[in-house]
């Protein structure tokens, strides 16, 4: 908002009305203008971009409810209050439908018109710095995803090289003690990219794109292969992994990049939280205009109390017998977070020491919608 003399715009097809307004905005240190009628009106709102606009609803050609919508439609900040003399409860509900943000009825006094405009301006003013402070954090954002894209993981991805070059025996022999610590120095720097390579993924999640990119897929196709491509780890781990085939239309609308990264963690999860020679099973079953996709195991499961919390950014919780748990805590928040945007939920039941079982639904694909 403009630090001197905000602009009030008074839109009165009564001239007496029109001249006591601005003649009292005047004295109260307001740059006031006028117009008879809505038309004028609307233009003199889109070249002097007025802060705070009264607007009056018994006009002849364009009514006032139809000069709130332009107003609205051409700057939503520009605060609108209604004058007339015929309120009504339900006159004043329709105004602020219509984007009013206020109702003054006549006959007002000096001082209502005043208390009124006062308090507009001051809307108006924290919709601005509200705004601006938005416009401050996308941009505070978007440096810091490239800062920490460019001047924290390029370096680190050549650190761990030099790692991988010194722990090979490329520049000479190493030591047992040295290969120690510099194998815990790896292990440490490769959590730390894991870290941050899951922080970046989820800044740069953008649920538009994720909408944008909806289509018609095989959930049971994206489902196999990601199993498929987690089976060396299941086998390391000495977890048995099973894909329960589903004979129903399998069809979803979702972005299956996105996807995919919902049901690796899952399953990542799965795997890595289960007890010695654990089971996962991998099941669909429908629910209404969802497909339920279901990640059960019979790892060592999650405290009641954790529950609520666990889909939060960083929320992790520790192992039995570990000083503290592994991972990023960023896995089930990334997954929440795809889901939400498909317009799904991703639900979660769980027991100490008998497992967990996460339920994603996800929308059905839409009727009569083409498949390319």
């Amino acid at each position: 908002m403009r630090e001197k003399n905000p602009i009030v715009l008074v839109i009165d097809d009564e001239a007496s009305m029109r001249d006591s307004c601005s003649q009292i905005l005047v004295k109260s240190g307001y740059h006031s203008e006028v117009a008879e009628n809505g038309k004028i009106g609307l233009e003199k709102v889109q070249n002097l971009h007025p802060d705070l606009v009264l607007v009056d609803l018994k006009m002849p050609a364009i009514s006032g409810v139809e000069v709130l919508e332009k107003i609205k439609e051409f700057d939503p900040s520009i605060i609108s209050v209604v004058i007339t003399g015929y309120a009504t409860v339900e006159s004043a509900v329709e105004a602020m439908k219509k984007g009013a943000y206020d109702f003054l009825p006549k006959p007002f006094t000096p001082d209502q018109l005043r208390i009124i405009v006062k308090r507009g301006l001051e809307r108006r003013r924290l919709i601005l710095e509200t705004e601006s402070l938005r416009r401050e954090k996308k941009i505070m954002e978007e440096n810091f995803i490239t800062m920490v894209s460019h001047q924290l993981r390029s370096p680190m991805g050549t650190i761990a090289q030099y790692f991988e070059v010194i722990l090979g025996g490329i520049v000479g022999r190493v030591e047992p003690r040295q290969r120690e610590m510099l194998t815990k120095a790896r292990d440490r720097l490769e959590s730390l990219m894991g870290l941050i390579n899951d922080w970046l993924n989820l800044a740069r999640m953008n649920k538009d794109r994720i909408v944008d990119n909806l289509k018609p897929l095989s959930i049971k196709k994206v489902l196999e292969d990601i199993v498929t491509f987690m089976e060396a780890s299941a086998q390391k781990e000495k977890i048995s992994m099973e894909f329960v085939p589903y004979a129903g239309n399998d069809m979803v609308l979702g972005d299956d990049e996105s996807l995919k990264q919902v049901f690796s963690n899952l399953i990542t999860n799965a795997i890595k939280y289960n007890q010695p020679n654990g089971r996962v099973k991998i099941f669909i079953e429908e629910e209404e205009d969802y497909l339920a996709v279901i990640v059960e195991d019979t790892g060592i499961g999650i405290p009641e109390e954790h529950l609520p919390y666990i889909f939060d950014q960083f929320y992790r919780i520790k192992k039995a017998g570990e000083k503290k748990s592994d991972g990023t805590g960023l896995g089930l928040s990334i997954a929440k977070k795809i889901v939400d945007a498909h317009g799904g939920t991703i639900q979660v039941t769980s027991k100490p020491g008998e497992g967990s079982v996460f339920r994603v639904l996800l929308p059905k694909e839409a009727p009569g919608l083409e498949i390319n």
